[in-house]
């Protein structure tokens, strides 16, 4: 599976993994479906949250290992 990274855009981010929907919803980012999700990168979208890009990116690597670590199990 690919990485997600700070450059992707959220919908790219999403086409790698839906399990970090629910990291994005609870800090904030409602509107993953807006045209702005197409063109915003993560670490655009986590400033503009105000949110650390870091603290972000270690949420979103513990929900996709989170999932990938269910499915071994």
């Amino acid at each position: 599976m690919a990485k997600i990274t700070r450059d992707m855009t959220i919908g790219e981010a999403l086409e790698v993994s839906t399990d970090i929907i629910p990291v994005l919803f609870e800090i904030g980012m409602h509107c993953l479906g807006c045209p702005a999700s197409q063109g915003e990168t993560l670490e655009e979208a986590a400033m503009v949250h105000g949110i650390d890009v870091d603290e972000l990116m270690e949420m979103i690597e513990a929900a996709v290992e989170g999932k990938a670590e269910a499915a071994v199990l």
